[in-house]
């Protein structure tokens, strides 16, 4: 009797990546026998269904599936780049002649090229990225009525929406290069959010609530979702200014995701080389409090950015950033370290789950260490110059009084100096929000200026 494999739901797509390989295979060979002295090419497929419901009735139902193939030949360090949104073999032999022709006319750069041959991953851990069964467009429509119904449900004074989404997508591809790595990513991601309004006249309000998973079912319930979309709402309402102040300021953990953010941008190749950061140079110097710890974390298990490798084909790895409020390094592709006569540390493309420290507990307790301060749950606008460090943004949240929340606040502006705010943190929560690819706790901040009403009198 001949024995047959099951293959788990699960399994990766392996048929379509060798398929994909052999296409990127056989351009590298072609580009070689053309003259060029080293090739990349990535292979990719993407599809995904997003849904979108407002007031109980469908919106939109988008089902999407893109293909692309990216080259780029070096001749000698003269550099060609080409792309083609079709996979036939037409526009494949279109596109390696656009490249070639680009490259032979391109000014040579003395840190143009591949990433170095022995910094390419060899190994690749399953990281558990591929879950496709996922809901068709029958199943997450039901599933977008459910949370905004359970959102205007929740109380007589949420009166409107701004409607439910749903997203499902899944993606496959390979990257190679003449060095002769082949290197295969897949994976899926799935969301659900839920926006709603509440009050009544100019004294309305909005709020939302999401949640992403790589496995569909691993995502928050959908009346879950739209209860806490509600509830958030609700507790916007009866929002007030702030007379100008300087106070201490605790950022959501949704908010601190992206003031780590500015941090990863300051210390990225391309800000450096440049001169554009305000923290250029600053490799070894203490920019944090001495308690900070910052690793980024490439390989956790359905990790909204782990990855075997960077989109260099480098190898990714645990890797401190900050180290007792130290900054260990930068972030730094190929092409960015040679400029700055340093070595790639996989992060071509971007961090992979940088993970931030907490060294306090849950956000009661960072209310009642602060007392009296400014708690923000949102920000507006975009006034954040890398070059200085000024920071200056539109800000909501609430007002803290005695530990405990006074009222909400609306239409302030919170400023800083990005380099005085980092070494001003005096502590990080412990509740990690871990949707992206920025972990973190909130983050409670000495102080910071409240620009608001002229007045000295708050109400």
């Amino acid at each position: 009797m001949t024995a047959v494999t099951v293959e788990s739901p699960n399994a990766p797509p392996h048929a379509e990546l060798d398929r994909l390989t052999a296409i990127a295979e056989d351009v590298i060979a072609r580009c070689r026998g053309r003259g060029a002295d080293q090739v990349e090419v990535g292979v990719s497929v993407d599809a995904g269904l997003a849904v979108n419901v407002r007031l109980g009735e469908v919106e939109t139902v988008e089902h999407t599936r893109d293909r692309g193939l990216s080259l780029t030949v070096y001749a000698g360090q003269r550099k060609g780049s080409a792309s083609t949104a079709d996979l036939d073999e037409r526009s494949i032999a279109i596109t390696i002649e656009q490249a070639l022709a680009i490259a032979r006319y391109t000014e040579a750069d003395p840190a143009a090229g591949l990433a170095d041959a022995d910094r390419l991953a060899t190994v690749f851990p399953d990281l558990d990225l591929w879950h496709p069964q996922g809901p068709d467009a029958e199943a997450a429509i039901e599933l977008a009525l459910r949370c905004e119904s359970a959102a205007l449900e929740f109380d007589p004074r949420i009166n409107n929406s701004e409607g439910a989404s749903v997203s499902a997508g899944r993606s496959y591809g390979v990257y190679a290069n003449s060095h002769g790595f082949v290197g295969r990513d897949y994976g899926t991601r799935y969301s659900l959010s839920c926006s709603v309004l509440g009050g009544s006249d100019d004294a309305m309000q909005r709020d939302h609530h999401y949640d992403s998973a790589r496995a569909f079912a691993d995502l928050a319930g959908a009346e879950a979702i739209g209860r806490e979309t509600a509830r958030r709402t609700l507790k916007r309402l009866g929002a007030r200014g702030l007379s100008t102040r300087k106070s201490p300021v605790i950022l959501s953990a949704e908010v601190a995701r992206g003031f780590f953010a500015h941090l990863c941008s300051a210390v990225s190749g391309g800000s450096l080389y440049r001169k554009a950061s305000f923290l250029v140079d600053a490799q070894g110097q203490q920019i944090f409090p001495s308690w900070m710890q910052i690793t980024e974390q490439p390989h956790l298990k359905r990790g909204p950015g782990s990855a075997d490798f960077d989109d260099e084909g480098v190898a990714t790895r645990a890797n401190p950033l900050i180290v007792d409020g130290v900054l260990e390094r930068y972030i730094l592709g190929s092409y960015s370290a040679r400029k700055l006569g340093l070595s790639s540390t996989g992060n071509a493309g971007g961090v992979h789950n940088l993970s931030i420290t907490p060294n306090a507990g849950d956000l009661s307790e960072l209310f009642a260490d602060m007392g009296t301060g400014l708690y923000v749950t949102e920000l507006l606008g975009q006034g954040v110059s890398l070059l200085t460090g000024d920071y200056s943004r539109g800000a909501a949240g609430y007002w803290v009084e005695n530990g405990r929340i006074a009222y909400p606040v609306h239409e302030i502006t919170i400023a800083g100096n990005l380099r005085e705010m980092f070494a001003g943190i005096i502590a990080v929560g412990n509740e990690i929000d871990s949707r992206g690819n920025v972990r973190t706790g909130p983050v409670s901040l000495a102080e910071m200026t409240i620009a608001g009403e002229s007045s000295d009198d708050d109400e």
